[in-house]
């Protein structure tokens, strides 16, 4: 192939995301024309509704997995958290390149940490998982629902809009940004959504993609992605619930710890397991259902209840 073109969305985060892969595929093939080709989604396009009420699964990826479809794209390289558990018929996220830092990050303009946070601080998240966590660890902080993209969030924070926010560090440290201050929300006190940090190449299935991708795959980030969307797949979850997964593995055995919770983090559900990294995935589906039987099932109810 001389010409292949992504589909991705149009935010800079994205961008960045689609142009990284596109140096690493001309660094691969001499002479190959990479395009980007670039999407509006319906997440993109709903921005005065929390995620968790606009309901649905794949707000991020659905007009870029029509492009892949209907031959508008060759390939999309996503968020991997962004993508749905179940793929159209005919699609494949086949790659998972290098995982960026998979943790969280605290950023304010006047605290260096959560603990520095005044009584009943206001804190800006679009993630009910975060705001969960939040809440579980500072009760008397008051979390508000804050949209928009990187730099929007951030805007939105030095205005003073927000004692403090929490984004992924994978974002900034892509796009190189910093707050004033910031501080990092990491295992095993606070834990990440599944996949975050992670992206993912989609593509169709029976096309000449996958062996042309192939290079890209960076085997251990895909068994921690493979592991963790076991535990999502296992809780018919997305964005609506505050459910977090952390898989690490040493090339042979995978540890999983996954989370789910009440909105407000009470009624936290926190369980592990391990197993060979052959069986990731089966072993995240396995630890969801530990996660159901201990009361899972209940949490889920009254979250969908909520919505």
């Amino acid at each position: 192939m001389k010409k292949i073109t992504i589909a991705t969305r149009g935010s800079r985060l994205a961008l960045w995301q689609a142009n990284h892969i596109k140096s690493l595929l001309e660094g691969q093939y001499h002479g190959l024309e990479v395009d980007l080709l670039k999407i509006k989604t319906t997440g993109d396009k709903i921005l005065d509704v929390p995620l968790a009420k606009v309901g649905g699964k794949g707000l991020f990826v659905k007009e870029i997995e029509e492009a892949l479809l209907d031959g508008r794209a060759d390939l999309a390289v996503h968020s991997m958290k962004d993508v749905p558990t179940e793929l159209p018929e005919g699609l494949i996220v086949g790659v998972i390149p290098e995982r960026e830092d998979n943790t969280d990050s605290l950023l304010s303009v006047h605290y260096g940490s959560l603990a520095e946070l005044p009584q009943g601080a206001t804190v800006g998240t679009s993630s009910l998982r975060r705001g969960a966590q939040v809440k579980a660890l500072r009760p008397d902080l008051e979390v508000r629902d804050l949209r928009g993209n990187v730099d929007t969030r951030l805007r939105k924070l030095v205005e003073g809009e927000y004692d403090a926010i929490v984004m992924a560090t994978a974002g900034m440290k892509r796009l190189e940004l910093e707050a004033p201050k910031s501080s990092l929300l990491a295992p095993p006190e606070f834990l990440p959504a599944v996949a975050q940090g992670a992206l993912g190449i989609e593509y169709k299935a029976d096309g000449p993609m996958a062996e042309m991708l192939a290079f890209l795959n960076h085997e251990p980030s895909k068994i921690q992605v493979q592991a963790e969307r076991g535990f999502l797949t296992g809780l018919e979850g997305g964005c609506q619930v505050p459910i977090a997964a952390y898989a690490e593995h040493d090339g042979q055995t995978v540890h999983l710890t996954g989370y789910l919770s009440d909105t407000d983090g009470s009624n936290p559900i926190r369980m592990e397991a391990e197993g060979p990294v052959a069986d990731a995935f089966e072993i995240g589906l396995g630890l969801a259902r530990k996660v159901i039987e201990a009361g899972g099932d209940e949490i889920l109810e009254r979250v969908y209840g909520e919505l």
